[in-house]
C-alpha cells in the first residue's frame, strides 16, 4: 500500500468514527475510539489508533488520559504538541460546560451536577486544591472557584480570604470542597478543624456554611453533611456562640 492509499484508508476510518457520532452518540464508542478520534483533532492525517491504545493502557481509564501531565502524554509514540493540545482543550471545554451548568441552579436539588462538577475539576490534581461554590439566600450558584493550590499533602486555606471571596459575590452560602491527591476519602483531624473554624467564621458574617465535599479517586465524593458531621459542626458552634453572649 503506498503512502497516498494508506492516508484515504485513515481518512476513511476517521469519517467512520465522526459518522457513527453523529448517528448513534458517545455510547457507541470505547474508550480507546473515543481517545483515538480526540488525538485526530490535534493530527488530523495521522494514524491515532496505536497511540490511542498505549494512552489508554499507561493512564488507566479515560478519565485518567484526559487528567494525565503534558509531559506524560508526549512520553508516548504518536502523540505529540497538537495531540496534547487536543485533550487538554476538551478537558477544559467539559470543565467550564459542567461550571456553566450549575450557575442559577439550586444546591440541595443539584447535588449531583455539583458533584459531577467537582469531581471533574478537582480529580487526578496532584496537590491538594480548595475550591469553593457560592450560593445566595435561595441556595441557587452564583459562582464556583479554586480558591488555592497547596504542595502534595498540605493546603493552606484562609478562612479570611473565603470570607472576602464569599462577601465579593454577595453570597448568602457556600459549600467548600477539596481533594485528595492520595485518593483516600475519610476526613483528616485538620480537614474536621478546617471546617469547624469556617463555619464559625462565616456565622459572624451571617454566612452559611452548608456543606464540606472531599473528593477522593475515581467517582467518590465525601460529604460533611450526608455523615453527620456538619450538623455536629454546627452544634458546637450554635454552643460556642451562645456561651460568649
Amino acid at each position: 500500500m503506498d503512502k497516498s492509499e494508506w492516508q484515504n484508508r485513515g481518512a476513511g476510518h476517521r469519517q467512520r468514527l465522526r459518522d457513527r457520532f453523529l448517528d448513534q452518540g458517545i455510547d457507541a464508542f470505547t474508550d480507546a475510539e473515543i481517545i483515538e478520534l480526540l488525538l485526530t483533532f490535534g493530527t488530523p492525517r495521522s494514524d491515532c489508533k496505536q497511540a490511542a491504545r498505549t494512552a489508554l493502557r499507561e493512564c488507566g481509564s479515560l478519565a485518567g488520559v484526559l487528567d494525565a501531565p503534558a509531559g506524560k502524554l508526549r512520553g508516548i509514540r504518536g502523540i505529540g504538541p497538537k495531540n496534547v493540545f487536543a485533550l487538554r482543550f476538551i478537558q477544559g471545554v467539559a470543565r467550564r460546560y459542567l461550571r456553566c451548568r450549575l450557575t442559577g441552579k439550586h444546591y440541595i436539588s443539584s447535588s449531583a451536577d455539583v458533584a459531577d462538577y467537582l469531581i471533574h475539576l478537582l480529580r487526578g490534581m496532584k496537590r491538594e486544591a480548595f475550591a469553593v461554590l457560592y450560593l445566595d439566600a435561595s441556595h441557587a450558584i452564583i459562582d464556583s472557584e479554586v480558591l488555592t493550590e497547596g504542595t502534595i499533602t498540605v493546603n493552606t486555606v484562609y478562612p479570611r480570604e473565603v470570607v472576602l471571596a464569599a462577601l465579593a459575590r454577595n453570597a448568602a452560602a457556600l459549600v467548600i470542597s477539596h481533594n485528595h491527591p492520595s485518593g483516600r476519602l475519610d476526613p483528616s483531624p485538620q480537614d474536621e478543624h478546617l471546617t469547624r473554624t469556617l463555619h464559625l467564621v462565616c456565622s459572624f458574617m451571617h454566612i452559611t456554611l452548608l456543606d464540606h465535599l472531599i473528593v477522593g479517586d475515581g467517582d467518590r465524593v465525601f460529604s460533611f453533611a450526608d455523615h453527620g458531621l456538619m450538623s455536629r459542626i454546627r452544634d458546637d458552634c450554635h454552643a460556642l456562640l451562645e456561651s460568649i453572649r
